[in-house]
């Protein structure tokens, strides 16, 4: 359950410099100087790709709202979280799967006991809530939302969209400092390449009131080997390693982009494979064990074309 403290201070409070705080110089933007349990945690090593960057502090300190569409595994979450978390700005995530419903957005009517005798109490929902607050609202995977769930979302689109309750006859006007931002795999019009199942096309209506669409891409290499030796210390004394799996990677993204693979290797799964190549001081092995065992079956020799392309060896 969310708690309901959210911030003493409830509006942002200072005016910060991009360049120390993303690595570019761009204008000032809002901050607070407080942080709370809804600030997300602060990675240090965390790299920002400028546009999209950028496109998201518009919407935080332009009140904009911002989507963010690519590939999976390019970071567009994580970009939002951190830029909240360097701005103090309290965010909360909700992920579009099919359970989510009207219900669970808008609110209910529940029963409790008061007095010893069962009453009923409406239960607002997370819209609402975060409605009411300085708080950042995150819909990912938002092109798999339910259509009555999208309908609902349209309300508040409008920068001073106001939102009502019918079931309580109360008109919510959004707080000065409410943001809404969504991350999508696909720009609202559907998947025809049936790489992301469970996709829809989403109402050119409603994507027009999106009012920033910013695209995230993957890394370019050298950034990408950047945050691997950053993360696993280790692997800075095997450079030429790290460069290979980052070669592989991409050799499955262009794969996937093809369609000749269904699985691609993300920054993260890099990661996860540097760091089991220290567990098991076997880089083929952590590579098996990380990757290649996830993979279908039929795919793996594609899988294994590649390997021994970029490391010279068949696993």
């Amino acid at each position: 359950m969310i708690k309901t403290a959210v911030t003493s201070v409830e509006a942002p409070d200072k005016i910060v410099a991009t360049e120390k705080l993303f690595g570019f110089k761009w204008q000032q933007v809002l901050a607070f100087s407080e942080r709370n349990e809804h600030v997300p945690e602060i990675d240090p090593d965390y790299h920002f790709e400028p546009d999209a960057t950028r496109a998201i502090l518009a919407g935080f300190t332009h009140n904009r709202r911002v989507i963010v569409q690519g590939w999976h595994g390019t970071g567009k979450s994580t970009h939002l979280e951190q830029v909240a978390a360097r701005l103090n700005w309290p965010m909360v995530r909700i992920n579009l799967d099919s359970h989510i419903s009207r219900t669970d957005l808008v609110g209910r009517d529940v029963i409790k006991l008061q007095d010893g005798k069962q009453i009923t109490q409406f239960q607002e929902g997370i819209l609402p809530w975060a409605l009411s607050r300085p708080m950042a609202l995150v819909f990912d995977e938002y092109d798999a939302g339910r259509p009555d769930v999208m309908f609902v979302i349209q309300r508040v689109l409008e920068a001073n969209g106001k939102f009502t309750l019918l079931d309580q006859n109360r008109v919510i006007t959004p707080h000065p400092y409410f943001r809404l931002f969504a991350t999508s795999n696909t720009v609202g019009l559907g998947d025809s390449s049936g790489l992301y199942h469970g996709t829809h096309p989403i109402n050119q209506g409603q994507m027009d009131r999106w009012n920033i669409v910013a695209s995230l891409n993957y890394l370019p290499p050298e950034e990408e080997l950047k945050i691997v030796l950053s993360k696993v210390k280790e692997m800075s004394k095997q450079k030429d390693t790290a460069k290979s799996m980052i070669a592989l990677a991409n050799l499955t993204r262009e794969g996937f982009i093809a369609g000749d693979i269904s699985t691609v290797m993300s920054p993260r799964t890099i990661i996860n494979w540097a760091e089991n190549a220290q567990i098991f001081s076997d880089i083929h092995q952590a590579f098996r064990v990380t990757f290649l065992n996830k993979c279908d079956e039929n795919e793996r020799g594609i899988i294994k074309e590649y390997y021994q392309r970029c490391f010279a060896v068949e696993i």
